[in-house]
């Protein structure tokens, strides 16, 4: 089934953008290990693979580049960009028993782990990128859990995670920050990636209280704040903050021109992910500390 899309430039405009950046500096200043999450694992995929093919392109990255790798990645037989799922990995008959051969049907097991990193001990002349990710019989693609990524593997790739050889990127595809186990999460700069759906960019119930937030006197914090938790003791925190990151990627549509108000929205969205973790903690933390945090990082950093 075929993934890659060049759809990707309208779906996510800043996403692209965000990382076309990244890629043409110097330095490629691209995390070694990536975290995508949200409710469209194929549309994380889409974005997955054009990353992959900006960082291996030999021209300029022009959307219709024609140069082998790109050609390769369009085609999905790119040698160096590979997805993993537990479906895509065939044991070697190395004497493995039945029992193993099964549990590689329902997640991504040791042996894959062991597979990838001996493949890593080879050099390669490209950027090597693996996207982690789970899909059914019929090759539609899901996000990862504990139970198709559990934490036995993902132990035995940490070390890898955390000091893969150069020119190697780790991409994870899931719904929710938390479905990882939280040393992979520690390890990856995560993205939250917005589906395609439009009903889940809705910003209602916040329009009137995130509205042009960025040009709100710093003296305003603390209403800001209290506007908040207003909206979060009315409605499902995690609903709030989702609708908030809705409106802050329309923003980074609108004013993706201005780069440093882009950034600004980049970091807000990752101030705004993190209240909706600390809101998801057993036990929660309080709202108000949670609301006063976040106010003070969106309208004072």
């Amino acid at each position: 089934m075929p993934y890659y899309s060049s759809e990707i430039y309208n779906k996510n405009p800043e996403l692209v953008k965000y990382f076309t950046s990244a890629i043409k500096d110097e330095s490629k200043n691209v995390a070694h290990c990536l975290l995508f999450w949200g409710g469209d694992t194929k549309n994380q995929c889409e974005l997955a693979l054009e990353l992959a093919r900006l960082l291996n392109c030999k021209k300029d990255g022009a959307i219709d580049c024609d140069c082998q790798n790109c050609r390769w990645i369009r085609e999905q037989t790119h040698p160096a960009v590979k997805i993993y799922t537990r479906l895509d990995f065939k044991e070697s008959d190395n004497g493995s028993d039945d029992e193993e051969k099964s549990t590689g049907k329902k997640n991504i097991n040791v042996a894959q782990a062991r597979a990838i990193i001996s493949e890593l001990l080879v050099s390669s002349d490209y950027h090597r990128v693996y996207i982690f990710c789970d899909r059914d019989e019929d090759g539609n693609l899901l996000p990862l859990n504990q139970q198709n990524f559990p934490e036995v593997t993902s132990n035995a790739l940490l070390k890898t995670f955390e000091e893969p050889p150069s020119n190697t990127t780790f991409i994870f595809l899931t719904k929710d920050k938390t479905d990882v186990i939280s040393t992979v999460v520690s390890r990856a700069q995560a993205f939250f990636v917005p589906a395609v759906n439009t009903q889940e960019r809705d910003y209602n119930i916040v329009r009137n209280f995130i509205s042009d937030y960025w040009k709100k006197e710093r003296s305003a914090v603390l209403d800001f704040a209290s506007e908040m938790q207003n909206l979060v003791s009315d409605y499902d925190e995690k609903i709030v903050f989702e609708q908030m990151q809705n409106y802050i990627f329309e923003k980074m549509r609108e004013y993706s021109a201005d780069k440093n108000l882009f950034y600004k929205f980049l970091r807000d969205l990752k101030y705004v992910e993190e209240a909706s973790r600390q809101a998801s903690l057993i036990p929660p933390m309080n709202p108000q500390t949670i609301c006063e945090n976040l106010s003070f990082k969106m309208l004072l950093s």
